[in-house]
């Protein structure tokens, strides 16, 4: 009976270290979500260029650069819109140098469905979602930022414009912090779902007051403890955490 009991144990040891540190499967409004949650004094970058000096646009390519410094690459997503050269639509800040301007104005597609917002890196290394104008107004100087649009959750309010009973489905990749700041909670789903159920996620599962669409079409997942690094459309923007 001992052996048993020891034997039992060892198997719960093994399937406790087994499990992911920080991604997840969450089933909400009947879909299926992957959510990859990190402490917000984790190093989490914004990257675009490559060392040659064209775009990363793939994940093996961002594992060159991050290895290239001796470190590992723990997490990667895509990060937001961008132009057919790959160059980023509305605001971009890396490692302190702002590459494009804020958009403030109304506009065409999902970016322009105001209000968009932004998911940014204080220089303390503190995440953040803000709506654009709100960011605006706060002058704040990230040590990195990236707009998209639009917002999902607005001040624990969902986006004015977003339909229950929509029926534009995707697959869509998101980000959002918890009301301390804490934690910052990246989230894509498995189906195509649509911007309320998306929001919603964020809203009443994830419990953040202000969450940020970053794309739906090209949206992508490194997360190695998954086993899954997926490749497709090259990308603009990639959001990581390196360690």
């Amino acid at each position: 009976m001992k052996i048993l009991l020891t034997i039992a144990a060892l198997m719960l040891t093994a399937c406790a270290q087994g499990d992911p540190k920080n991604c997840r499967q969450v089933k909400h409004a009947e879909h299926i979500f992957t959510v990859c949650s990190f402490d917000a004094s984790e190093d989490i970058r914004l990257s675009l260029t490559h060392a040659d000096g064209a775009p990363i646009a793939q994940f093996d390519r961002l594992t060159e650069n991050i290895a290239s410094d001796g470190k590992s690459l723990a997490f990667a997503m895509n990060a937001g819109m961008y132009h057919p050269d790959r160059s980023p639509v509305g605001l971009y800040i890396e490692d302190g140098e702002q590459i494009a301007p804020v958009i403030t104005r109304e506009g065409p597609g999902n970016f322009g469905m105001l209000p968009n917002g932004i998911f940014a890196v204080s220089d303390q290394g503190a995440p953040l979602v803000m709506e654009t104008h709100a960011y605006i107004a706060a002058d704040i100087s990230p040590r990195a930022a990236t707009q998209s649009g639009p917002m999902l959750v607005i001040d624990g309010a969902l986006h004015p414009k977003f339909n229950p009973d929509g029926t534009s489905r995707r697959r869509r990749n998101g980000v959002g912090v918890s009301a301390d700041g804490a934690v910052v909670h990246f989230a894509i789903s498995e189906g195509f779902v649509t911007f309320h159920e998306f929001a919603t996620l964020f809203r009443d599962e994830l419990e953040t007051p202000n969450a940020l669409y970053l794309d739906g079409r090209i949206s992508r997942l490194y997360a190695p403890e998954l086993g899954r690094n997926e490749g497709g459309l090259d990308m603009g923007p990639i959001v990581s955490v390196v360690r």
